[in-house]
C-alpha cells in the first residue's frame, strides 16, 4: 500500500465531502478510492471514516489523523522543493495564535497583509489570552507576552511591553495623582482577574530592595481587561493593565499614566514555534514576514531582536525565503 497516496485520497475524501467527489478531483476510480482507504484503516487497525448516505464524518481517529496526514504530505512537499532547489510558491494552512487585545491591534494587520502576499496559504488565527498548546491545539506561531520557561521550542524576540498604572484625566482631578506607593494604596482602583490577577499590586523594589505588595482600595473587579479599562475611562478608578492594551487611549488622552517610576522591567514579546525537524516552507515564509512588522510596531528595547531557545539559550533560526 502507498501510504501517501492514501492520506491523499483520505484528505480529498473528506474535504469534498464524499468518495464520489473524491473520486473525479483525483481522477481515480470510485471503486480504488474505497479500497485504498479501506487498506489504510486495515494497516491502521482502526476505523476513520464513517459513512452516511449524504456524508462522511470522521471518527475521533480519523480527525486526529487527517491533521497529521496534512502535515506530513506538505512536509514531503517542501523537503521535494527544498532538495530540488525549485522556486516554488508556499501553500497551505497555518496556524497562529495571540492575546486577544494583542492580536487585534498587531497581529490581525500582519495576518491580513500575508494573505493578500501568499494567495495559496490560509490562515486560521486564534485569538485568546490564555497559552495554547502548540503541540496540543495544533498551532504553527504562537505570540507570548512574557519570560518564556525552558523548551525544545524556538523563540525569536520582537519587542516588549510594560505594565502600566493608568487613570482618567478627570479621576485624578478629583483625587490627586499619586506620587508614591502609600498614596496608591488610598485611591481607588479598579482590579481584573487575567493577566494581572488579584487586588494586590506587586511593584519591584529599589536597587536591593525587595518587591512591594500594594493591597488596592477596590471598587470594582471584572474578569476581563477590556472591562477594567472602560471602566477607568469613566473615572470609576485606577487600573493596571499591558501597555498595549491602552496604547490608544493615551494617544487621545483618554488615559494617563501614573506612578511611572515603580514599573516593573517590560516584558518581553515573543514569536514561538516549535523547532524539531525541517521548518515548514509556508512557516518559514510567515516568520520572513511578520517579524520585522512585529518589530516596527513595538517598542524594542535594550535587547533587541534575539533569536533563540525559549528561555533565551542561543540557537540560529534561518528564516530566509527561497
Amino acid at each position: 500500500m502507498d501510504r501517501l497516496e492514501a492520506m491523499t485520497i483520505l484528505i480529498a475524501a473528506v474535504d469534498s465531502g464524499s468518495f464520489s467527489a473524491a473520486s473525479r478531483k483525483l481522477g481515480v476510480s470510485l471503486p480504488a478510492v474505497s479500497r485504498k482507504l479501506a487498506e489504510l484503516e486495515t494497516h491502521l487497525g482502526t476505523r476513520l471514516l464513517v459513512r452516511s448516505t449524504r456524508k462522511l464524518k470522521l471518527t475521533e481517529s480519523g480527525a486526529a489523523y487527517l491533521v497529521a496526514c496534512k502535515r506530513i504530505l506538505e512536509s514531503v512537499s517542501d523537503a521535494e522543493a527544498h532538495a530540488s532547489g525549485a522556486h516554488v510558491a508556499p501553500k497551505g494552512n497555518l496556524a497562529v495564535t495571540a492575546p486577544i487585545a494583542f492580536g487585534r491591534m498587531h497581529v490581525v494587520p500582519v495576518v491580513n497583509a500575508f494573505l493578500r502576499a501568499y494567495p495559496a496559504i490560509n490562515v486560521r488565527l486564534v485569538l485568546a489570552d490564555q497559552n495554547i498548546s502548540l503541540n496540543d491545539d495544533n498551532i504553527d506561531v504562537a505570540v507570548r507576552i512574557g519570560t518564556l520557561p525552558d523548551s525544545s521550542m524556538i523563540a525569536t524576540r520582537i519587542g516588549h511591553v510594560r505594565r502600566v498604572v493608568c487613570a482618567s484625566p478627570s479621576y485624578l482631578a478629583e483625587h490627586g495623582t499619586p506620587k508614591n506607593l502609600e498614596d496608591l494604596a488610598e485611591m481607588p482602583c479598579v482590579t481584573f482577574a487575567g493577566a494581572l490577577p488579584g487586588t494586590a499590586w506587586v511593584f519591584p523594589g529599589r536597587s536591593t530592595a525587595r518587591p512591594r505588595s500594594v493591597q488596592t482600595k477596590c471598587r470594582l473587579h471584572v474578569n476581563t481587561a477590556e472591562a477594567a479599562i472602560d471602566a477607568a475611562v469613566d473615572s470609576i478608578g485606577m487600573t493596571r493593565v499591558l501597555s498595549y492594551q491602552v496604547e490608544g487611549l493615551i494617544k487621545t488622552g483618554a488615559l494617563r499614566i501614573v506612578l511611572k517610576n515603580h514599573e516593573p522591567a517590560p516584558l518581553p514579546v515573543s514569536l514561538l514555534h516549535a523547532a524539531q525537524g525541517l521548518l515548514p516552507f509556508k512557516t518559514r515564509c510567515f516568520l520572513d514576514f511578520a517579524i520585522p512588522r512585529l518589530c516596527n510596531s513595538l517598542p524594542v528595547g535594550k535587547a533587541g531582536v534575539q533569536t533563540g531557545k525559549a528561555q533565551g539559550r542561543k540557537h540560529e533560526l534561518s528564516t530566509s525565503a527561497r
